[in-house]
């Protein structure tokens, strides 16, 4: 499953993000990770919740964001969600990468049992189409 928090920048999408994290811990039993572009928020998450900056793994685009995500899971069998925050400034992307993506995370999320919680600094009328019925939030 994959839900998408979308919205400008500025909007309160990490809160939210973090907040359902937060509450989510307390329920899940499998583990939880969330990526960030840095460590900024390591305070504001419960620490049963894995915090990786993605800067420290040198993601820069969307194929070495998908290898990136692939060998989270595949390090870790009992991952049940990845939260990302900041999508498009961990991995730079157009609009058809980001449908790309889209796609990719929803093959890895149907494969492995992994869902993917994603903020989007862009309002949901400018994502692509097929990202559009994934979105819980906009802002």
């Amino acid at each position: 499953m994959i839900q998408i928090i979308a919205g400008e920048k500025g909007k309160g999408k990490t809160k939210i993000l973090l907040d359902k994290a937060n509450a989510e811990v307390l329920t899940t039993t499998g583990t939880l990770a969330f990526i960030d572009k840095n460590n900024r928020h390591m305070y504001e998450l419960n620490n049963k919740i894995r915090l990786i900056s993605a800067k420290d793994y040198f993601v820069n685009n969307a194929k070495e964001f998908t290898g990136f995500i692939a060998g989270l899971i595949s390090q870790d069998n009992d991952l049940s969600k990845v939260y990302l925050d900041g999508f498009l400034s961990i991995a730079p992307m157009e609009n058809s990468d980001i449908a790309e993506m889209i796609e990719k995370l929803d093959t890895l999320s149907n494969a492995f049992d992994v869902d993917f919680v994603i903020s989007i600094s862009k309002n949901e009328s400018d994502l692509p189409e097929n990202a559009k019925p994934y979105v819980i939030v906009s802002l």
